[in-house]
């Protein structure tokens, strides 16, 4: 039974890193890549619904963040909405 429930975890785990690298790769594609990125970090709020924070800069201590968007996505990772809306910038 111990097995069981830790197997699911981890497979919602693995689910939940595969659709934060889609919409990571679905930002970048939409963004265009800054120079100096450092990390684009993925947060699921809810459901569907993520906080998503792309950091630039030359080392972890000088790392800001350039942009900040929150998102609806679907299952697949596909962005849905988009708060500021996604633009090409780079």
């Amino acid at each position: 039974m111990v097995e069981k429930v830790e197997r699911g975890r981890d497979d919602g785990r693995r689910e939940r890193d595969r659709l934060g690298a889609v919409i990571w790769k679905r930002i970048i594609d939409g963004l265009g890549e800054p120079a100096g990125l450092r990390q684009v970090q993925v947060h699921r709020l809810w459901e569907d619904h993520y906080r998503v924070n792309v950091l630039v800069g030359a080392d972890a201590a000088s790392a800001k963040v350039a942009h900040s968007y929150f998102l609806v996505a679907d299952g697949a990772g596909h962005i849905i909405a988009s708060s500021p809306e996604i633009t090409k910038q780079y």
